[in-house]
């Protein structure tokens, strides 16, 4: 199965994951987003390991490929923060909908989905520092089945999931913050209180 069709699949576990969570909630179930974490960083690194490959051993292209890589580095460690330490772990990945408490501080006052724009931006940055079509094209894929599945989450999970996530929605931009959102943002941000 190719890398791609591999991340692909990622995304149907973590669809499956948050259908299970506001319909049936299945106890074996609930594994299907860390199935899906695990296929995608699993696409991810075949994807980086046929990138680096065919690599351009030139000096430019290690300067290139540490700025770009740098910047991906710090994507993927945003992105980690803001869904496993932003968040109580353990009660917004294995406890019941019923048991969840809608996070509206520190990033989560940035955007509804700030993760978003850190995953799409660990993909583009690693593509810039490791220039690759497949790399590109999977940049791109998983971009996309990335912003419909939060789309999907904020269309009908969240909504189920989280009373007052209306409220949210109506005072939290959707993916690209405001000013208003990014002082929200720094006045929550628990380090910064």
């Amino acid at each position: 199965m190719s890398n791609l069709a591999i991340g692909c699949l990622a995304f149907l576990f973590f669809v499956l994951y948050d259908i299970n969570k506001v319909t049936i909630n299945n106890r074996l179930l609930r594994s299907s987003f860390l199935l899906g974490l695990i296929l995608l960083t699993i696409a991810t690194f075949g994807l980086i390991y046929n990138a680096i490959n065919g690599i351009d051993k030139t000096g430019e292209s290690y300067a290139r490929t540490f700025f770009f890589g740098i910047l991906a580095l710090i994507s993927l460690v945003l992105l980690i923060y803001t869904l496993f330490f932003a968040v109580p772990f353990k009660e917004t990945y294995f406890q019941s909908e019923s048991q969840l408490k809608l996070c509206d501080e520190g990033v989560y006052a940035l955007s509804r989905h700030p993760g978003v724009l850190w995953f799409t931006g660990f993909y583009f940055f690693l593509w810039l520092a490791l220039p690759n079509p497949l790399l590109l094209l999977g940049a791109v894929l998983f971009s996309l089945l990335n912003y419909f599945y939060v789309l999907f989450q904020d269309k009908w999970v969240f909504m189920k999931m989280f009373s007052g996530y209306g409220e949210y929605k109506a005072s939290t931009p959707f993916l690209f913050p405001t000013y208003q959102s990014c002082k929200r943002c720094i006045k929550t941000f628990p380090s910064f209180q």
